[in-house]
């Protein structure tokens, strides 16, 4: 049932610290003095997937940037300093881009008509549609076409990724830096691994 008395969230806050508190009595402090995450996380805005809760990390091991269906643009300067800061600063190990089915994103991009900047925002995902033309209409079933450029769309999103000279350059220094794509079941739970892209051979 929706939250709607936003007082419950400050209760609900409180609970969520004294119970980590509990499992161990100096975590946040142990927190504040640094945060050494070994995963970045893209991931869709989508309210349904809490990225910590997803893979069962807590506070601190995931360094997260989201935005409506996970879209990575080279002229992001938001995404762009993420991914840097991520990579170069603190490190991570794995930048994972994680989709899911059912996306809102992909499905205003198909319904089209989307104003403003949301539609500028999602327009790239319609031109996925139109290079994955025929393969997307071979299939039928709606949701079932849904879900599959919802597929397309992280691979597009790793690409992108993969090709930032942030990348480029951490793999040309032999940084230990690999890049996943996922998708999220909604209606499972569960996450389904979709690519992995390591340093390319010269």
């Amino acid at each position: 049932m929706p939250t709607e008395n936003i007082e419950i969230l400050f209760d609900n806050n409180r609970k969520w610290a004294a119970g980590l508190k509990k499992i161990n009595p100096a975590f946040f402090e142990e927190l504040a003095r640094q945060q050494s995450p070994q995963f970045l996380w893209v991931g869709c805005s989508d309210s349904r997937l809490p990225a910590t809760d997803l893979v069962g990390l807590l506070p601190g091991e995931v360094f997260v940037h989201r935005n409506i269906a996970n879209l990575v643009y080279g002229n992001d300067s938001n995404c762009m300093a993420v991914l840097q800061y991520a990579v170069e600063e603190l490190r991570v190990k794995h930048v994972i881009v994680c989709g899911h089915y059912g996306c809102g994103g992909i499905q205003a991009a198909l319904k089209g008509g989307a104003k403003g900047g949301l539609g500028n925002w999602i327009r790239s995902i319609s031109e996925l549609y139109g290079k994955h033309r025929e393969e997307l209409e071979s299939i039928t079933d709606q949701g079932k076409r849904l879900n599959r450029l919802s597929e397309i769309n992280v691979h597009a999103q790793v690409k992108n990724i993969c090709q930032t000279d942030i990348v480029q350059n951490a793999w040309e220094n032999n940084q230990e830096l690999t890049v996943h794509g996922w998708i999220y079941n909604l209606q499972e739970g569960h996450i389904l691994p979709l690519e992995e892209v390591g340093p390319q051979p010269a």
